[in-house]
């Protein structure tokens, strides 16, 4: 697809943009890699313009080592200790790669401003994602022993996987899903550790005369 060819005059196409972008960089608070893949392939399909200084994300050598990437981490996830490990490196790639998916969707803007728009609002979105992961897989360690880790890796393959398909198909719809999940999660984590621990006072007792 030549960038000549996309209406960004047209809101709702750069509405669409921006949602995916955010959408993927949300994705990459799971995964690192999977959204690089996705957005390099749906690039190569014609789904996406990516903006200049991002192409090269679409490039033969780019997939192969993002496939190869998102194979290694999605196994390394399931390794009890390994995965804290592997969370601890990635508080610094997964903010980046937030920042480049998303700043590879602002296609409308010059590769400086998409890059600074790109890491204050994909850089933000994919850290705040993989500190509520890591958290939620420090305290599965402490409850669980580890038993659990595994168990919660699959869910998030699951729904990293399913958010970068909808952030390519729908990516409005996938910017709904993320904040229906997170509402969910805030929810039950709410009356999980706050509500449930909150103790009635003990009635006060006269003592007798």
């Amino acid at each position: 697809m030549d960038l000549s060819q996309v209406d960004f005059s047209n809101t709702w196409v750069m509405i669409t943009y921006a949602a995916a972008g955010i959408a993927l960089a949300a994705t990459a608070g799971m995964r690192a890699f999977l959204p690089l893949l996705v957005l390099g392939v749906a690039a190569r399909l014609g789904r996406f313009e990516i903006s200049e200084g991002y192409q090269w994300l679409a490039s033969d050598m780019a997939l192969i080592t993002f496939a190869v990437a998102v194979i290694a981490e999605t196994l390394a996830d399931k390794i009890p200790i390994v995965d804290h490990a592997l969370d601890t490196v990635q508080t610094i790639v997964k903010p980046a790669v937030g920042t480049m998916v998303a700043a590879a969707m602002f296609v409308q803007l010059s590769p400086f401003h998409a890059t600074l728009l790109g890491l204050a609002v994909g850089g933000t979105v994919a850290t705040g994602v993989h500190l509520a992961k890591a958290k939620a897989r420090l305290l599965s360690s402490l409850t669980t022993g580890t038993a659990l880790n595994p168990v919660l890796s699959f869910v998030e393959d699951v729904v990293s996987t399913v958010i970068a398909a909808i952030a390519v198909l729908a990516p409005v719809l996938a910017l709904v899903f993320i904040a229906l999940l997170f509402g969910f999660a805030f929810h039950r984590l709410h009356r999980r550790y706050l509500v449930g621990s909150h103790v009635e006072p003990a009635p006060h007792r006269e003592e007798p005369r």
